[in-house]
């Protein structure tokens, strides 16, 4: 079965307004790799999160070069985005929050959240975004 993928197009669709363009993809592959970088994380834990993208891909993406993205790779991304988001709400100091990442939790069994994070599933991502969002609040 193939991946569905995100193919970048100068104009996007009026039909869907959130289609991804080369601006907001950019973007938000920007805010991806300034997070990992906030985190410590090392680009082969970061290629993982992201999907273990090849290692050309990933530089390629690092550097800005991006041309088409899977649909996992965007969910993903939206995962540690949110991740990020929800742990400035729930921290008022930003260096606070950062470290939070690599703390063991009793809630994650154990483990940091980046250690659950590059388990490699998606679902492991969302699993530390429900996490997060129940503790401030925004149920389960």
């Amino acid at each position: 079965m193939d991946t569905p993928r995100y193919k970048i197009s100068p104009e996007p669709s009026p039909a869907r307004k959130t289609e991804l363009t080369p601006t907001n993809i950019g973007s938000a592959m920007r805010a991806f790799f300034r997070i990992m970088d906030a985190w410590g994380v090392s680009n082969e834990e970061a290629r993982v999160v992201l999907g273990r993208p090849s290692k050309a891909t990933f530089f390629n993406w690092k550097r800005g070069e991006v041309k088409t993205v899977a649909h996992d790779t965007v969910r993903r991304i939206s995962y540690v985005l949110g991740i990020w988001k929800a742990l400035q709400i729930l921290f008022q100091v930003p260096e606070r929050a950062d470290a939070w990442i690599r703390k063991p939790s009793d809630l994650l069994g154990g483990q940091s959240a980046l250690e659950r994070m590059v388990g490699g599933d998606v679902t492991d991502l969302a699993a530390v975004r429900k996490l997060l969002d129940a503790a401030r609040g925004g149920g389960v």
